[in-house]
């Protein structure tokens, strides 16, 4: 049947009107698409071409070199070497498995399974492009075997960085302190951890003036461009921004009397500080025995590390710092100024010792058992009679001791960057009934008059003492001497505000204890007039001795076991005339002060007054055969310990 003419008229308008809208929709869209094309393809080809250049570009971290420590006269105490280790990027391995690319790396570099296993673990949970240590400290030859081997080896990249190096060894250890790889426990110390820090095995401060001077030794990272290839093998070095390097230290010790001054405690448990009375500066500070730090940086084992715990004579805690013990004797000197400031003593009024004093129906005895009879405040220091002070304490009371004392540097934190400085204890009534809910006893003030009872000080607070007594000043330690350059500031220390006169009475009896001939500490003398020091003998107990002992007789120090026998203590200053250092010196249960410890105290001072070994006229006669093999000895221990042209002197 013929359809009719309108309805085929008014089929082909519908088609037409629809394959114009389709036709203009397919044109509008593909007018879309190359618009959108040619903003991908020219206007956005720069972003596109970076993206690229991302996806084969890493940006690596460069470690900064850490500041290096110089002493007072510019020699080295703590350098940065070449270490040589060869590291491993998961990323970069590629298709590879891991375990046989470490067993073809092992047959090429010996390895420690305890660092591999280590260095296992750091790739399983470290970023793949983080690189990890699978073994450090290798020799030359290892990374030419491994730099040959690369095509077989994927992902392992020999490297050439700096490791720390104390090239004085023990001598330092205390103070300098070392660093070691950044722990778990130091990054949840830090609340905002430097990238730096999470770059397996980065070492960091870890005790000492390493630690305390951490931010400024540091550094600052720099950074690389590396091109890789499709298997994440780097083929260039695109650009490089270095870091910034940490700073340089300069401390105020000086390396031949630290050297020397740790020689001469060789063999003993024992502490020396060496003080500037000017400045405050420390000239020497030495706990012994030590330890070698470069064993804690390269990683200690485990033995040794046990062998360090065990000693008996506890070398890791530094004893010239955090190391308190009862001052014993050298505290009578803050006793006499306590009791003269309060006005309750004449520096020449006599006390009568029998050799005790009765106080509370308990007897206090003095260190001779016969007494000493009638003594005045210059014989009673000279003699270090116990009765005399034992009264002062008496007439005094504890808070105005405790005031002197703190006024003197005691039960003080002087404010150094070390990891730990002991604030001692200085006792008063207060502090006695808030710590121990008791009250305090007249027999308390006359125990802490001898530095006895609950007294505690440091070697580093005596020094501190002794230069204050010496000088009339509040003079305070300083350890850092410069940074960069730049010099530290210096604590002279204002006037103690303690009666000149006052201070000269202490000083003469001092100066009578080391050049009377029946001052305790005088067979310890110095013979040179010019270098003539001033200084107080201690002796502090550590154990009670009970009525039936004194009945019987009091045992010997030297019949005793070790632990048992008291601590010998020396503090002085010189030249009498004009105070240039105190020195304080502890040795711990090595028995009487003015046998262990005033010898060791007096040839540290001359060391430090000469420079050098000082002539043998500067003893005692009867001490230079002695002396002369004593020098001997130990130049050959430490052949380059007084050259001062040596980085070991």
């Amino acid at each position: 049947m013929r359809r009719p003419t309108r309805d085929t008229a008014e089929s082909h308008r519908l088609v037409t009107r629809r394959s114009l809208v389709v036709g203009g929709s397919m044109a509008a869209f593909m007018g879309l698409l190359g618009l959108r094309m040619r903003y991908l393809q020219v206007e956005q080809a720069d972003q596109f071409r970076l993206l690229a250049d991302e996806n084969r570009i890493n940006i690596h971290l460069i470690p900064p070199s850490r500041g290096r420590i110089f002493d007072r006269e510019g020699r080295v105490v703590a350098e940065n070497v070449p270490s040589y280790r060869i590291n491993m990027i998961r990323e970069q391995v590629g298709d590879a498995d891991i375990d046989q690319v470490i067993e073809r790396l092992s047959q090429l570099v010996t390895l420690d399974p305890a660092e591999v296993e280590a260095a296992r673990e750091d790739l399983r949970k470290l970023r793949g492009d983080t690189p990890v240590t699978l073994a450090d400290r290798v020799s030359w030859e290892d990374i030419s075997r491994v730099a040959v081997n690369t095509p077989a080896l994927p992902g392992v990249t020999p490297e050439v960085g700096l490791s720390r190096h104390y090239p004085l060894g023990p001598d330092y250890a205390h103070l300098i302190g070392y660093v070691g790889p950044v722990s778990d426990r130091d990054l949840e110390e830090i609340d905002a951890p430097d990238a730096l820090l999470l770059i397996p095995r980065f070492q960091i401060g870890k005790i000492g003036l390493e630690s305390k001077k951490e931010d400024t030794l540091r550094g600052k990272a720099g950074s690389k461009r590396v091109e890789v290839n499709a298997a994440g093998r780097v083929m260039r070095e695109i650009d490089r921004v270095e870091g910034e390097a940490g700073a340089d230290v300069q401390v105020t010790l000086d390396n031949a009397l630290q050297s020397y001054a740790a020689a001469r405690l060789e063999g003993e448990s024992a502490a020396a500080v060496v003080m500037d009375c000017e400045t405050g500066d420390l000239l020497a500070c030495t706990s012994a025995p030590s330890f070698d730090p470069n064993l804690f940086v390269r990683g200690i084992s485990v033995a040794n590390y046990r062998a360090l715990l065990e000693d008996k004579y506890r070398p890791l805690p530094n004893k010239a710092m955090q190391g308190v013990y009862p001052p014993g004797s050298t505290f009578k000197m803050v006793t006499a100024l306590a009791a003269m400031e309060a006005g309750v003593a004449d520096p020449n009024e006599t006390v009568y010792c029998p050799g005790h004093l009765r106080v509370s129906n308990r007897r206090f005895h003095c260190w001779k058992r016969a007494g000493h009879g009638n003594v005045d405040l210059h014989r009673s220091l000279r003699e270090s009679c116990d009765v005399y002070y034992y009264e002062m304490a008496v007439r005094t009371g504890i808070d105005k001791i405790a005031e002197m004392a703190r006024k003197l540097g005691l039960g003080v934190e002087h404010q150094l960057p070390l990891t730990s400085v002991s604030e001692g204890l200085i006792p008063t009534k207060l502090w006695k009934e808030t710590t121990r809910n008791d009250d305090w006893r007249v027999g308390d003030s006359v125990n802490a008059s001898i530095g006895q009872g609950f007294v505690l000080a440091s070697p580093l607070q005596l020094a501190v003492m002794t230069a204050r007594l010496a000088t009339g000043r509040s003079v305070s330690p300083r350890l850092v001497k410069s940074v960069d350059g730049v010099e530290q500031p210096v604590n002279r220390g204002e006037p103690l505000g303690i009666n000149e006169n006052m201070l000269r009475e202490v000083r003469n009896a001092m100066n009578a204890v080391s050049n009377n001939k029946r001052g305790t500490g005088y067979r310890s003398r110095i013979i040179e007039d010019a270098f003539r020091m001033a200084g107080k003998t201690g002796t502090s107990q550590v154990r009670n001795i009970t009525a039936a002992e004194r009945a019987r007789g009091v045992f010997r120090n030297e019949d005793l076991p070790w632990e048992r026998r008291d601590h010998a203590l020396f503090v002085n200053y010189a030249p009498v005339e004009n105070p240039r250092i105190a020195v304080a010196v502890i040795v711990e249960h090595g028995g009487g002060g003015s046998k262990a410890a005033a010898p060791i105290a007096r040839d540290i001072t001359l060391q430090a007054l000469y420079g050098g070994d000082p002539p043998l006229e500067a003893y005692p006669t009867a001490d230079r055969d002695r002396i002369r093999e004593q020098q001997e000895r130990l130049r050959r221990a430490r052949p380059n310990f007084d050259d001062p042209n040596s980085d070991r002197a």
